[in-house]
């Protein structure tokens, strides 16, 4: 049975642009899926993907016309029920195999196993294998109905619906077309290429022959990777050209493939003029709006060229270059209104109507947060010696950009033009820099604020949320978190421990909770958020690559100062690798196990109620290094305070190989519980050892 590639490919209207990647491999992950299944492909089988525009497609290497013929065994029935005591077939058998349409003869070839405790019948036929002819038409539908397609439409008279209308089926098993029907398209081998540049209807010879026959005769390079890397060529080639670089582009780059077949880079330019705008607007524009490479000179500044992609290749693009600098320059000019307009009503004037502007029902105006934000920021502040004068003044501004012109207009500059319109108004540098900042960390990876005005800022707003949130009930569950909860727990997080900043983050709850007017939080905060925070802290210490036994060990002990989480996980770490660290962790574990079965308060040690040898070497240990450990401790020299306390590890043994703990003297054993507690409390500063035990 000779096997050959095999070609699907669906073209279809312009399918929605930064979807197209996903689209194009779930579509081939799904067609692959289903010939495995099958047994028609092997389960390593190669393809490759391809999408553009108006084709999803996949090429697939040694596809079988038909699988191979397979044994399938299955249960009849108990020897007990099948076979009377003649041997014979019972009239349950009879009725089972007439069922099954088994004649009765092949009794005589059923296997006798035993099946748990009883011995059973089995019958083994070869089922045909699938052929690819009768199955491809049905895989290729399933592909497609499990696309991540939010919503669908109808087309033309027909029932059947997709992302997009669909025009042409293409399936080839090598040069034979395959016959099947999908969104009622009947297929054939016959596709379109590019619009404009292409001769019209493309005959495909063969499976091998599609991407170079698209090319050739198409005008269309339809492997989204292979288009891609050509457009990023082209862009760095006429970017270094002109001295120039792209800056930040690999978003709009992965949107722009997905909307061009054959793409041309052309440069334009618009009026030097317009540079007397914030550049954040201008790229904004030409990124979002009309989906141009804005260029920059060495020094980061905009210049006033751009790139286009064009999905025409001419040899005078003039009409290209001139149209796309026409439609720019009114999107440019909007900017440049929206900014003058802007700068004339100015900032200060615009933080007494947040007052009118609806946060949430149940939470107030955006005028109630920005107040409930100045009193945390100040408080912040102060804690960091920072001038709390200045906290409030960028707190008061941080959101009256929000009824900006601009930033109606572009949603994403919020905090961006905030500072430059309080530079424009004389507002201090620090304040303006906190009023972009305090959005920070907007994503991962995403820079931190650089000041603590910024830091105290951006803590003040974000605990704001979801202090608000959590108590209103309108906790993150599952997937949904409409109010980006996740987020602000992760930024709230990376501003403690990355900047750092020595701050209690139960205290900060406690702060942002008591900015809240009374009534206005009607469910428990301070506990479910700071488990929430908690474990938010260590799905995000365990994708950073740090230990899962350690990160429990140190999250045990439920810290509150987050800059000293990391110090604590090293020098747990420093711990293990010390030769008595196993010994310890394992003591630790069963101390932990005996205080818990022992329960209530058991106090401190008394020299006098100690009986044993053993147990005053230990209390003598104890109290020898001790004073040194918790000095570590204080001045946070986690490494230093285990290594002091890695010594303990003679003392610990002999106490567990000579000493009964629950001895029958009650206060001999509460004594020697409450050595115990004692020793639990000395080594258990840092982290929770026992979680280290296997």
């Amino acid at each position: 049975m000779t096997s050959a590639t095999l070609l699907v490919e669906l073209l279809t209207e312009e399918l929605p642009p930064k979807a197209l990647p996903k689209l194009g491999l779930a579509f081939s992950n799904g067609i692959v899926a289903g010939l495995r299944a099958r047994g028609l492909v092997a389960a390593d089988g190669e393809f490759r993907w391809f999408a553009t525009p108006r084709r999803l497609a996949v090429t697939v290497a040694h596809v079988l016309p038909a699988a191979a013929a397979r044994d399938v065994t299955e249960k009849i029935m108990p020897v007990s029920v099948a076979l009377g005591a003649d041997g014979q077939p019972t009239a349950a058998l009879t009725k089972k195999l007439e069922a099954k349409g088994i004649p009765l003869s092949a009794v005589a070839g059923f296997e006798r196993r035993m099946d748990g405790k009883a011995e059973a019948l089995f019958y083994t036929s070869t089922v045909a294998g699938a052929l690819l002819a009768e199955v491809l038409g049905g895989i290729v539908q399933d592909a497609l109905k499990a696309l991540p397609i939010p919503k669908v439409m109808r087309w033309g008279d027909g029932d059947a619906t997709f992302v997009r209308p669909a025009h042409k089926l293409t399936m080839l098993h090598g040069a034979e077309v395959v016959p099947g029907s999908v969104l009622d398209i009947q297929s054939g081998r016959t596709t379109k290429g590019h619009r404009f540049m292409s001769r019209g209807d493309i005959d495909i010879a063969s499976a091998e022959a599609y991407e170079p026959t698209l090319l050739a005769e198409g005008k269309v390079i339809p492997d989204f990777a292979k288009r891609r890397a050509n457009i990023e060529k082209q862009l760095v080639t006429e970017a270094g050209r002109l001295n120039a670089s792209l800056g930040q582009y690999a978003d709009l780059l992965d949107e722009v493939t997905a909307l061009v077949e054959h793409p041309t880079v052309y440069v334009g330019e618009f009026e030097a003029e317009f540079l007397s705008v914030p550049q954040e607007c201008l790229i904004l524009t030409m990124r979002a709006n009309q989906k141009y490479f804005p260029l920059f000179a060495a020094d980061g500044k905009l210049l006033n060229s751009f790139l286009i992609v064009s999905n025409m290749q001419l040899e005078d693009p003039s009409n290209i270059i001139a149209g796309n600098q026409r439609v720019v320059r009114p999107r440019l000019s909007d900017a440049r209104f929206f900014f003058e307009q802007d700068i004339k009503a100015g900032l200060t004037t615009r933080v007494v109507k947040l007052d009118t502007v609806v946060y949430h029902n149940k939470l107030g105006s955006l005028g109630d947060r920005v107040q409930r934000m100045s009193i945390v920021a100040r408080e912040i502040a102060g804690l960091l010696g920072a001038d709390e004068n200045l906290a409030n003044s960028a707190a008061l501004l941080s959101k009256a950009d929000l009824l900006t012109d601009m930033v109606g207009e572009f949603p994403e500059l919020q905090g961006t033009m905030g500072r430059y319109y309080a530079l424009a108004e004389g507002a201090q540098p620090v304040v303006a820099e906190a009023i972009e900042q305090h959005y920070r960390p907007r994503f991962a990876g995403d820079l931190l604020p650089e000041s603590n005005i910024g830091c105290s800022l951006a803590l003040a707003d974000k605990l704001d949320a979801l202090v608000g949130f959590f108590g209103i009930g309108q906790v993150p569950t599952g997937d949904r978190d409409p109010f980006g909860l996740r987020r602000a727990a992760l930024g709230v997080l990376r501003i403690l421990m990355e900047t750092p900043l020595p701050l209690d983050i139960a205290a900060l709850i406690h702060k942002s909770a008591a900015s809240f007017a009374p009534g206005k939080l009607t469910a428990e905060v301070a506990g479910p958020l700071y488990d929430f925070l908690l474990e938010r802290l260590r799905n995000q210490l365990r994708d950073a690559g740090h230990a899962q036994d350690a990160v429990d060990a140190v999250l045990a002990l439920k810290p509150t100062r987050m800059d000293l989480v990391v110090p604590r996980l090293e020098a747990v770490v420093a711990f293990q690798q010390l030769p008595e660290a196993a010994a310890l962790a394992a003591a630790n574990k069963r101390i932990v196990n005996i205080l818990k079965k022992a329960g209530g308060d058991i106090g401190e040690p008394d020299v006098a109620l100690l009986v044993e040898d053993a147990e005053k070497a230990l209390f003598h240990a104890i109290v020898e290094v001790a004073p040194l450990a918790r000095s570590h401790f204080q001045n946070e020299a986690y490494t230093d305070a285990l290594k002091v306390l890695a010594g303990l590890r003679e003392a610990v043994d002999r106490f567990f190989d000579e000493v009964m703990v629950m001895a029958e003297e009650p206060l001999v054993r509460q004594n020697r519980l409450a050595l115990l507690g004692q020793l639990a409390g000395l080594m258990n500063q840092v982290a929770d050892i026992s979680r280290l035990s296997a």
